[in-house]
């Protein structure tokens, strides 16, 4: 008995196609194509959520650090110093205050030398 490539199959191939929109020649035209880019995409998108977490504390640390040696403290120093004064703060909102309120970001620098003598 022959089997027809019914709705199904199309069905399957429009939404691989309608993901694949925007893609440069072939890998949006060709199904077979278009079919190994959208799997590639999905490597790429899962790849990257986990790179994008690294990314922002990267960048995090390189403005904590930066503050930092604004106030004579390197930045490992000043993370050891905040964790003996017991100053339970993540990076993201060190790097905040570090950007939008130095005079804070001061006080707690102060506070972690003072931990550190």
């Amino acid at each position: 008995m022959r089997v027809k490539g019914g709705t199904v199959t199309r069905a399957r191939r429009k939404r691989v196609m309608k993901l694949a929109k925007g893609y440069r020649g072939a890998k949006s035209r060709l199904f077979k194509t278009a079919k190994d880019q959208v799997m590639k995409s999905y490597v790429y998108a899962f790849r990257d959520r986990k790179v994008n977490k690294r990314k922002f504390r990267e960048l995090w640390i390189a403005r904590i650090n930066a503050a930092a040696r604004m106030n004579n403290i390197s930045y490992s120093k000043l993370m050891h110093g905040l964790k003996l004064a017991n100053i339970d703060i993540n990076r993201k909102m060190l790097a905040d205050l570090a950007v939008n309120d130095p005079k804070a970001f001061a006080a707690i620098a102060d506070q972690a030398k003072q931990a550190l003598n």
